[in-house]
């Protein structure tokens, strides 16, 4: 690599260290320092600060799953929105026409899964 590409991802770098090392030490530092202090009270299972009910190996609803999915799907949508309101001056009328037809494929995709009842808890 020539000399200016590593001052270009040398703060990078560095970043990517300096993380790396605060994590690290984080981690040792409570593994060594930490009171161990294991009560058949504290081993026990829990969800959510409650006793856990049922079996551990229950699998879980496909609906479960589902609504993790389109969760992500419609989040990682939701980020392209962003950097498009950033530049949105720049972008002119071209960039408003292009995020219409970006949302209306949202909404369309949104009505779509919401008739088809993935959005639904029960049964």
């Amino acid at each position: 690599m020539p000399n200016a590409q590593i001052a270009i991802y040398a703060p990078v770098f560095i970043m990517l260290a300096v993380a790396t090392l605060v994590a690290v030490l984080f981690f040792v530092g409570a593994s060594t320092l930490g009171k161990k202090n294991p009560t058949p009270e504290k081993m026990l299972p829990f969800e959510c600060g409650s006793e856990s009910s049922g079996g551990r190996h229950v699998k879980l609803s496909v609906k479960f799953y589902l609504t993790a999915i389109l969760f992500v799907v419609f989040d990682i949508e939701a980020v392209f929105i962003y950097p498009w309101a950033i530049q949105f001056r720049s972008l002119g009328w071209f960039g408003l026409i292009e995020m219409f037809g970006f949302l209306a494929v949202v909404i369309v995709a949104l009505v779509y899964v919401w008739k088809k009842g993935a959005l639904e808890w029960e049964s």
